[in-house]
Formats: C-alpha cells, structure tokens, sequence
C-alpha cells in the first residue's frame, strides 16, 4: 500500500469523525516521516545503521560493527572475512572497501 493510499483511509477516517484533526495531522507526519511507509524495506534501514565500531576492533572496526548490527559474535565474522580472504582474495578488497565506505559510529 502506497503512502497516497495510507493517507487516503486517513482521510476516510477523518471524514467519519474517527480521527480528530489534531490525530489526522499526526497520524499523516508520521506516516511522511517513516522511511518504511515510503517503501523502503527494513533490510535498506539496517544496511544504512552499519558503522565501524571504535571499542571492538582489530583493523577497521568493519567486523565490530556487523557484529553488532547482527548479534553475531564478532570473531565469527572476522573468521569469514579471513576465509573470504583465502578464496580469491574478495574478502580482502571488500574489507577495504567497507573500511573505506561504512562510517565510524561516531561520525553520525
């Protein structure tokens, strides 16, 4: 359902004497507020919390913060970027670039 759509029910709802318009205006901020409602999907909302964690790491902090975005252990990761690493050597230029792009947890 569309954010149009959302809005419209709101809309209904208010015309029906359900909704206040105080609750209407509310309701309809929050509504165009939500990055959620506007279709992004939560996996988006996750991927663009990441960040480099500064008390858990060893290099750049990438695996500290997956660690923590996941609840995975943060060693575990570290064992699958090193393995990633040994097969073709993708895991090391994704570290670099992760290191690179995902921001520290302190700059925002």
């Amino acid at each position: 359902m569309s954010v149009a759509d959302e809005i419209a029910k709101l809309h209904q709802l208010k015309e029906s004497g359900a909704l206040s318009e105080d609750e209407f205006g509310a309701a309809k901020a929050r509504l165009l507020r939500e990055p959620s409602a506007a279709g992004t999907s939560v996996s988006s909302a996750a991927i663009n919390g990441l960040r480099r964690s500064r008390d858990d790491r060893w290099l750049g902090g990438v695996c500290g913060g997956i660690a923590r975005m996941t609840g995975v252990e943060s060693w575990i990761w570290r064992l699958l970027w090193v393995l990633m690493a040994l097969f073709g050597g993708v895991g090391v230029l994704a570290y670099l670039l992760c290191w690179i792009f995902v921001p520290d947890e302190n700059a925002g």
